[in-house]
């Protein structure tokens, strides 16, 4: 995604000196500078500052594992916000896709494929719930 990088330890420090309520305003304009937008659920949760930055610390964290690209993350988080149906979701990763100079054809992929994969899994355990004993299921979606 494109946001600004956090190191743990300093973040804790400007936390430390600036207070919460400092530290959230002066990220939010940060994620707004570098994004063109600000997500609504950052915008909502700006009224808890230690919520809002220990979300934006879990969010640096994984995305700081570093396994897959940028790019890669940012097509995963807008597919998985429309298979969600979260419009909020969707349109702030469309905006950060489109300026992270991701095509419309890659969008349009992915956004397909969570469609698929949603689709098949509302089958998939639609038809277990009404044939069980003809397709159990073993594993996170068996009924108990």
């Amino acid at each position: 995604m494109v946001e600004f990088d956090l190191n743990f330890d300093e973040a804790i420090k400007e936390v430390q000196t600036k207070g919460a309520q400092q530290t959230a305003a002066e990220w939010l304009e940060r994620v707004e500078e570098e994004n063109g937008t600000v997500p609504l659920i950052y915008k909502k949760l700006e009224d808890n500052p230690e919520a809002l930055i220990s979300h934006l610390l879990y969010k640096n964290a994984v995305s700081q594992a570093g396994a897959l690209p940028a790019k890669t993350v940012e097509l995963i988080s807008l597919a998985v916000g429309a298979a969600l149906r979260c419009d909020h979701c969707t349109t702030y990763h469309m905006q950060v896709a489109k300026k992270m100079g991701i095509s419309n054809e890659e969008i349009l992929e992915a956004v397909l494929v969570a469609g698929l994969l949603s689709n098949s899994s509302v089958l998939a355990n639609a038809y277990r719930l009404v044939v069980p004993e003809t397709e159990p299921c073993e594993g996170t979606c068996a009924l108990k």
